[in-house]
């Protein structure tokens, strides 16, 4: 069994007994009131989807600008050549290469929250699959990060855009903010997110599609939100 803390058991007493899902609003303002940390803490939602992650066709993956931002200056590389290259760097791009950044990431370097790609360059990042893939840091078209308009992705990444792809169980995990947010701009980089992820229920799941919605901050106990 797992022993809680004293500062978990304080927060788990300030959660609604029932632990009945509950208006957005009522979720963060409860988020909000728990016991401070020593750090500003990162606001995360996760939600549990009614598709069967084994069939190709109902998988659920994408990104989306949050508008207010993640409170966060995500770090980006970029594999692009020439003119897209240079425009990569001009849009603030904070590594941009192509054999040399290859060779770093294969021999282990992955200290960056985005990789974007030119499709040229797939040839070249393909074979980074085995330690860009499981730290969801492989370019990808479907998530927006295969793309020769490098400029605009990499401007809305360091606006706050977030990706985003189920897991094994059904589940989705983003960051959606900091703990310093107001309550209205939690408030909508959340509802924005949820209403992206509504937007592209597949056509073969069947039922009901988000299943359950919970945030917490980084040290927090979940708060259900009702769908």
């Amino acid at each position: 069994m797992v022993k809680l803390s004293k500062a978990m058991k304080a927060m788990n007493a300030k959660t609604p007994e029932t632990k009945a899902p509950m208006p957005l609003a009522q979720a963060i303002e409860i988020l909000k009131g728990f016991p401070a940390r020593k750090f500003d803490q990162s606001v995360e939602i996760h939600m549990h989807l009614g598709i069967d992650p084994a069939q190709a066709d109902q998988l659920v993956r994408g990104s989306v600008v949050l508008p207010n931002g993640i409170g966060k200056t995500q770090r980006i590389v970029v594999f692009a050549k020439g003119d897209l290259a240079a425009a990569a760097q001009a849009a603030g791009a904070d590594e941009v290469g192509q054999e040399d950044l290859a060779k770093r990431i294969k021999d282990g370097w992955t200290d960056f929250d985005v990789c974007i790609a030119t499709p040229d360059m797939m040839g070249l990042v393909g074979p980074l699959g085995k330690v860009l893939g499981p730290r969801g840091l492989m370019p990808s078209p479907r998530a927006g990060t295969v793309t020769m308009d490098v400029t605009r992705v990499v401007q809305e990444y360091k606006a706050g855009k977030v990706e985003f792809r189920n897991d094994k169980g059904s589940n989705l995990h983003a960051i959606v903010g900091k703990l310093s947010f107001d309550a209205q701009k939690l408030i909508e980089n959340i509802e924005a997110f949820m209403a992206y992820v509504n937007s592209l229920k597949p056509q073969a799941c069947k039922g009901t599609y988000i299943k359950s919605i919970a945030i917490c901050a980084t040290m927090s106990p979940s708060v259900r939100v009702a769908a």
